[in-house]
């Protein structure tokens, strides 16, 4: 098995390579902007045929949400034609691809958690182009598994955590929405369970959630970091409105992972747990 990791130097591109790392067994290259541009298709076919790999993970992806509102073309190439790019020779030359995608496919009104099958509706056009990027992958290379997620961080790169946590070093007060419910995501768990998919024995091509266990809202979360941080500043709930953003927010995006479970057999961590874990990573400063 050999593995092309591209975006390994984001959050999830960086914790997939220390799992990988730590597994052994893998031949894998890693691959983000400065290395090769996804959205260069001849350069991608050309990167793509010498490299001769069994599988492709795309953690690539342009993220910004607010921003995307106004830079829409930057965000489109690199969520839908760079997937694109990297699907069109995957009948061709034989290789499988686990592409990463996200809960702003849905438009957040549901009372109940989303399942794959549930219509999307993204309000936001960073949602809008990253369901346009599964449709292209399922098009052009029906054999590929989506991942959607959300709420995403990790020791490394900006994320919400770490902004909490270094916010709450010198502020009295933090105000953080609480209207606004979801699941955090720690991107070694997700790094994991990319593993567990390309170990399990049998390729099982579509769409599947992962995030971690439970519901929060962004207040809750931010109360727990603060907690496990021993920082000691107050957080105060305040609704969406109190702080109004380009992009539009889901008010409820809790996804549900019983395909997954199913799928793999494995017991998901509950998101509390995983985030005491991060928290001590980067106590111990291996955010750096």
């Amino acid at each position: 098995m050999k593995i092309l990791v591209t975006g390994s130097h984001g959050q999830l591109g960086t914790e997939l390579r220390h799992a990988i790392e730590r597994e052994g067994g893998f031949e894998a290259v890693y691959i983000d902007i400065d290395t090769l541009d996804l959205r260069d298709r001849a350069g991608v076919e050309a990167f793509i045929r010498a490299g001769e790999f069994s599988h492709i993970v795309n953690c690539a992806a342009y993220t910004a949400v607010d921003r995307a509102e106004e830079d829409k073309s930057a965000c489109a190439e690199a969520n839908i034609d760079a997937v694109a790019n990297l699907a069109r020779l995957a009948d061709e030359l034989n290789y499988k691809i686990i592409h990463i995608s996200t809960d702003y496919v849905f438009d957040g009104h549901a009372y109940k958690p989303y399942t794959e099958s549930d219509k999307v509706n993204p309000m936001t056009h960073y949602g809008a182009t990253k369901r346009k990027g599964e449709t292209a992958l399922i098009g052009l290379a029906p054999s590929s598994i989506i991942i959607r997620t959300g709420w995403l961080y990790s020791p490394f790169g900006h994320n919400f955590v770490k902004t909490i946590m270094a916010k709450a070093q010198s502020a009295d007060t933090l105000n953080v929405v609480n209207d606004q419910i979801g699941t955090p995501t720690y991107a070694a768990d997700l790094a994991a369970a990319i593993l567990t998919i390309l170990k399990a024995p049998q390729w099982v091509p579509g769409i599947v959630n992962y995030s971690n266990e439970g519901v929060a809202s962004w207040y809750d979360f931010a109360v727990a970091i603060v907690k496990h941080s021993g920082a000691t500043c107050r957080v105060q709930p305040i609704l969406s409105k109190e702080y109004p953003t380009p992009a539009i927010r889901p008010h409820f995006s809790v996804l549900n992972k019983c395909k997954f479970r199913a799928t793999y057999g494995v017991d998901i961590p509950h998101w509390e747990e995983s985030l005491i874990k991060c928290v001590e990573r980067i106590k111990k400063g291996e955010d750096q």
